[in-house]
């Protein structure tokens, strides 16, 4: 199997089971998890398929050109380290599946959960195979968003809500930074390539900008690993299914910053600020995670805060600066997953069997549920460190690591191996609480359930954890050696130190703190019994420093207090002070910018101007001055105005020889000026107070300052115009495009081959938001109910017989009036020729005046006319409007097109060009770019057409809400009709 495509199903394929899970039936549970499990699996097959290479010292690469311009590639890059992380990514995933397939209930959307984990996994793969800093901080949000859908699984308790909203908002956060500090270490580099970053940490060191870089990094790093001050989202994390947080906390989410801090150690490491930040967070979460998960009474909240306690020890072997500290590192990464994956698979058999996770209601167990009692014994041994367990070999090389590190502060080195100890001595105290607290004591009374044994395959998944458990502590250097050393050798970018792997290494210091850690969990445990007994909540000392009402208050004082303070000095519910405050501040940027570097005309002399074109300018210029005028009497008279200085708009295009800009600048007017007047109505009556003193020269000093603002901004952009215009010759600046327009794009439409080939990128983004706008404008219109108020005719005097004759759909006599029966006839007559037109100009828009949003703006006004003149519910029972499915048509062909030049190696969006020989046709030209601008059409139909319904339907909402109608039943809506339903089958 090739490396590309090794890569690339070991990334793709969990994202393609995802849809696949989404689709199933809801209670299709056997079918879902069959499906995850197989992803699963193909994904671990794929892992071990590139074993070789990587064992051997090589990298399996995969790059695919996306715009190599901007440096950006899709990348794909597995080394020995990466190896690992992938390894551990799909082989634990597997076991969740297994382990979910029993554990969810019967009445849960298993294929929703199935379907969030494979894309959770898929995004895990894709931040430990990147290639690239800018696709690595991609697949790094989306792990938060997909951690957010499943901590948030069970939606309908509030723990769960309020679980995955926090860690959304911390890890995202911490998503933004990482993303902005990759923006700058690229920029230290001059590139976005890992392998050519990696090469670059002299460099990177010595920067001036190295410690900004080093700080956001970290900060998406800390905030994913549940870094302190950031520990507080894990434990709220626990509201997810068990499956989730087996999978989330042992191999995946939180190892991603762990991950990161190891992947950049050769860039960003070896300074007084890396062991300052890395190592003093990684040592305060260690002792306070530790500490904390002493007093906790749920298990899962126990084994989360000992997660925190052992990424911090992981984090804190990271920041010591040490290559023999990242090889320890590395190892316990490894050991951390086994045994912490066993025990949160037993604690939540434990709540599936029992009905409670609350230790104070659990003992005895192990008379119930014995073989789960061993399992559950063995990893928390594992995890406090008892001898032939790989949690020993693991923290006695941290031990040997605290006694032997290197810094700034000798105090503070000294300092080291005491916490050391501590922490292990709280992590054995844990772990004897969590073991004695549940298997141990009189049985249990008062449990939802009775206690039992789970089915012997959901218990499969623990003893193959538990069993690699005490097969790494026995023989290490036989089963994880070769491993560890690919792994440490791969993330070191040189060859590791010398380290051993033996399970006795003789009577010395490490094995000293690690019996002395022992002893003294054992005694911190047997000393806190008559505490924990109390079942008081929360650990003493620190209750007041909980990390939730801390980010609570945060929240509050950032999204209210704050947030009403900006919007009280910022924010107006009018358009016009939020467009004022926008042009001002774009024209004070600007005026800086002149400022500093200065603007004046260039050496080309301007011709003279033609005395009609100046003529055509003073009529736009006085229907604006007139559209600004009547704003303030007759809205309608203004934008009459106002389409008026489109059309001269509109007519300057043509001047110039800008067929391409003419045609869509008449479309667009037409839509807008037809939308807006649908909108018309609901725009707020005007507050005109009687008698009030110095009104009328505070709307003159308004007026007059919004002259002085359009007047400065105008002429802004005339003389940054002309001083462009006066540099560079016309056909200077089109000479590129002339030149390769039709050699490179097939088309003789140069406007067009910019649109959808030089800029297709930009077009792809430009009708995204296109959709975005129109959903956003649906999903504020559907529940939009304007008050009577809020119109400008007042109720009384509204004309019924006028209302039923403009809206002969909504007429009880289902008729038309008969001065409206013969344009209804013609638009309805028109309709399959303006859509011949649109379709003329979609298919002539490569090489002539045309296109794909030309076309679409044509098709837009085709059902506008339907709706003028036929009514709302006519057109949508004949015409069967479906906008929604337009739009993703739209998306899919814009998307699948640029998709398709990587099949052949080529960058994103590539355009393909070449005659085909048709019979008794002949040579015709075709160009990919016919499927892009198709897509491009689609989405403007769709888009437009949307908002489009949704002003229709509230026009006649608002009549109906504002008109008193007749008691008639017979007049009532059909179900499902166009008054008040959704989108034909769309929503």
């Amino acid at each position: 199997m090739s490396d590309a495509l090794l890569l690339l199903i070991a990334v793709g394929f969990p994202f393609v089971g995802a849809v696949a899970a989404g689709l199933l039936p809801t209670h299709a549970r056997n079918s879902a998890a069959w499906l995850a499990g197989v992803v699963a699996l193909v994904g671990l097959a794929m892992v071990w398929a590139a074993y070789p290479t990587v064992q051997a010292g090589g990298v399996v690469r995969h790059a695919v050109a996306w715009m190599p311009s901007l440096g950006l590639n899709f990348v794909l890059r597995m080394d020995g380290f990466a190896w690992l992380f992938a390894g551990l990514v799909s082989g634990v995933g597997a076991l969740v599946v297994l382990y979910a397939r029993y554990y969810m209930a019967a009445d849960d959307p298993v294929p929703r959960f199935f379907a969030f984990l494979l894309a959770f996994m898929g995004s895990m793969t894709g931040v430990v195979l990147s290639g690239n800093l800018i696709q690595l901080a991609f697949f790094w949000e989306l792990t938060s968003l997909f951690s957010f859908l499943l901590i948030g699984y069970w939606h309908h308790t509030a723990a769960a809500r309020d679980g995955a909203r926090m860690a959304l908002t911390v890890t995202a956060t911490g998503g933004l930074c990482l993303f902005a500090g990759v923006l700058v270490l690229g920029h230290i580099v001059g590139s976005y390539d890992l392998d050519v970053v990696l090469a670059s940490g002299d460099l990177v060191r010595s920067h001036p900008l190295y410690l900004p870089a080093l700080i956001l990094i970290l900060m998406g790093a800390l905030t994913k690993s549940a870094q302190f001050p950031f520990h507080f989202w894990l434990p709220h994390a626990m509201a997810a299914p068990t499956p989730v947080s087996v999978y989330l906390h042992s191999a995946t989410l939180v190892k991603a910053g762990v991950f990161l801090l190891a992947r950049l150690w050769p860039v960003m490491a070896g300074t007084e600020a890396w062991f300052w930040i890395v190592g003093s967070a990684g040592l305060a979460t260690l002792l306070l995670g530790a500490y904390i998960a002493i007093f906790q009474h749920d298990l899962k909240g126990l084994l989360a805060y000992s997660t925190i306690s052992h990424l911090g020890l992981i984090t804190l072997l990271l920041g010591l600066n040490s290559e023999l500290a990242m090889v320890a590192a590395i190892f316990h990464i490894i050991n951390h997953a086994t045994f912490k994956a066993s025990l949160f698979m037993a604690a939540g058999i434990i709540d599936h069997e029992t009905g409670t996770r609350d230790i104070r209601r659990l003992s005895g167990l192990n008379r119930f549920m014995p073989f789960t009692a061993r399992l559950a014994l063995v990893a928390a041994a594992a995890m406090a460190g008892v001898p032939l367990l790989n949690g020993f070999l693991s923290k006695e090389m941290f031990f040997a690591e605290a006694l032997s590190a290197q810094g700034p502060l000798p105090l503070l080195l000294d300092i080291l191996p005491i916490a050391a100890t501590v922490a292990s001595a709280f992590s054995v105290a844990y772990s004897l609480r969590f073991i004695h607290g549940t298997f141990f004591g009189p049985d249990p009374v008062d449990l939802p359930r009775t206690p039992h044994e789970p089915p012997s395959w959901m218990r499969f998944p623990v003893e193959v954890l538990v069993l690699a458990c005490i097969i790494i502590g026995v023989l290490p250097a036989a089963t994880v050696g070769p491993y560890l050393d690919m792994a440490a050798h791969a993330a070191l970018g040189a060859t590791p130190p010398e380290y051993s792997l033996a399970v006795w290494h003789g009577f010395n210091r490490p094995l000293v703190m690690s019996l002395l850690a022992l002893g003294a969990g054992v005694s911190l445990y047997l000393l806190l019994q008559r505490h924990l007994l109390k079942g008081i909540e929360g650990p003493p000392l620190i209750r007041p420093l909980e990390g939730r009402r801390m980010f609570e208050r945060t929240m509050v004082f950032l999204s209210w207090r704050l947030a009403r303070r900006l919007e009280g000095v910022f924010g107006t519910r009018r358009l016009q002070p939020q467009l004022r405050l926008v042009v001002s501040v774009a024209a004070l940027a600007a005026g800086w910018a002149v400022y500093r570097r200065g603007l004046g005309p260039g050496n080309l002399v301007p011709s003279g101007i033609d005395p009609v074109l100046a003529l055509i300018w003073v009529l736009g210029a006085v229907c604006a001055l007139g559209a600004a005028w009547q704003a303030k009497f007759h809205r309608l008279a203004a934008l009459i105005l106002l389409g008026g200085t489109g059309l001269v708009t509109c007519l300057t295009f043509v001047w110039f020889s800008a067929p391409d800009l003419a045609l869509t600048q008449l479309l667009v007017e037409v839509v807008t000026t037809v939308l807006l007047l649908l909108g018309l109505r609901w725009l707020p009556k005007r507050l005109d107070i009687p008698g009030a003193r110095g009104g009328e020269a505070i709307t003159i000093t308004r007026r007059l300052r919004d002259l002085g603002i359009a007047v400065v901004a105008g002429t802004g952009m005339a003389a940054l115009a002309f001083g462009v215009m006066t540099r560079f010759p016309p056909e200077l600046l089109a000479q590129h495009f002339l030149e390769r327009a039709y050699a490179e794009g097939g088309g003789t439409n140069v406007v067009n081959v910019i649109l959808v080939d030089f800029r297709g990128f930009d077009t792809l983004g430009e009708i995204t938001v296109l959709g975005a706008v129109a959903l956003t404008a649906y999903a504020l219109l559907r529940r939009f109910r304007p008050a009577p108020d809020s119109v400008d005719v007042p109720e009384q005097q509204i004309d019924q017989s006028r209302y039923d004759v403009a809206h002969p759909e909504r007429n009880d006599g289902d008729t038309a009036a008969d001065w409206l029966l013969i344009p209804s006839v013609i638009a309805r007559l028109l309709f399959p020729l303006i859509i011949l037109v649109a379709l003329f100009l979609l298919l002539r828009g490569h090489d002539l005046p045309g296109g794909g949003f030309a076309a679409g703006l044509t098709v837009a006004i085709a059902m506008i006319l339907q709706y003028m003149f036929g009514g709302t519910q006519w057109v949508e029972a004949r015409l069967n409007v479906l906008p929604m499915r337009w739009m993703g048509l739209g998306l899919l062909l814009a998307t699948g097109t640029g998709l398709a030049a990587l099949l052949f190696g080529r960058p994103f969006l590539t355009s393909y060009f070449a005659y085909a020989d048709l019979p008794f046709v002949g040579a015709v030209p075709v160009a990919s770019a016919l499927l892009f601008d198709i897509g491009v059409f689609a989405l403007v139909v769709g888009a437009t057409m949307l908002m489009l319904i949704a002003l229709a339907r509230q026009s006649v909402r608002g009549h109906r809400a504002a008109v008193p109608r007749p008691a008639d039943p017979s007049a009532r809506p059909a179900p499902g009709s166009a008054a008040g339903s959704t989108l034909a089958g769309d929503d």
